[in-house]
């Protein structure tokens, strides 16, 4: 999906993507995160998973196209946001985030800064395969060594649903990151996708 095409959903408020509560892979697995400092959430969009990961003892480092989800997280927490340029991206802080408004692939390490983990609910899931091998390579060379990820994805009956989200598989994640990162399934579960039957799966991986 072209960058357009997400600005334009938030601009029309068409966000059934966003999840109303703190997602449920998260609240399985989030004590992995531990001591992790710093969490990275790529394409954030507004999620309340920001919130309880902050609850936790973590910091946030987001990015998110839309300037309408950014500063709607900060408006709908009360957390009033220092907004500031940085490397052609908008920057939001408040205590325990900070948020990046713009493009993920022209992220370098030294924009985002040091993260010691990564949560990612909605960014792969929300790219298409050939965005997605670039996504996984650019994660790749963003993350340091040691760098922990719990990834999710979903799957579903694609002649019923057509995306987004995407359908991840198992093999494709292990396509994707198998070259840089150790990979562990942490288990499914049952999911409604778009008012259909579909399953979740929860992925813990670590860069070597």
């Amino acid at each position: 999906m072209e960058s357009s095409f997400w600005k334009a959903r938030w601009e029309a408020n068409q966000i059934g993507f966003h999840e109303a509560a703190v997602h449920p892979m998260l609240l399985a697995h989030g004590a992995r995160l531990g001591n992790a400092g710093t969490v990275f959430v790529p394409l954030c969009g507004k999620s309340h998973d920001m919130a309880w990961l902050v609850a936790q003892g973590l910091a946030v480092t987001g990015i998110e196209l839309s300037d309408i989800a950014v500063r709607a997280f900060f408006a709908e927490h009360g957390l009033p946001a220092q907004h500031t340029r940085l490397d052609g991206h908008d920057e939001y802080r408040a205590p325990g985030y900070r948020l990046l408004c713009g493009d993920f692939f022209a992220l370098s390490r030294d924009t985002l800064g040091a993260f010691n983990a990564i949560y990612d609910r909605a960014a792969l899931i929300a790219l298409p395969p050939a965005m997605r091998r670039d996504y996984a390579a650019t994660m790749s060379v963003l993350a340091a060594p040691a760098t922990r990820m719990l990834l999710v994805t979903v799957e579903y009956d694609t002649s019923v649903l057509s995306p987004p989200p995407f359908a991840v598989s198992a093999e494709e994640v292990s396509s994707l990151y198998g070259d840089s990162w150790d990979i562990e399934d942490l288990g499914t579960r049952a999911a409604d996708v778009k008012g259909q039957a579909g399953t979740e799966q929860a992925f813990w991986l670590t860069r070597r």
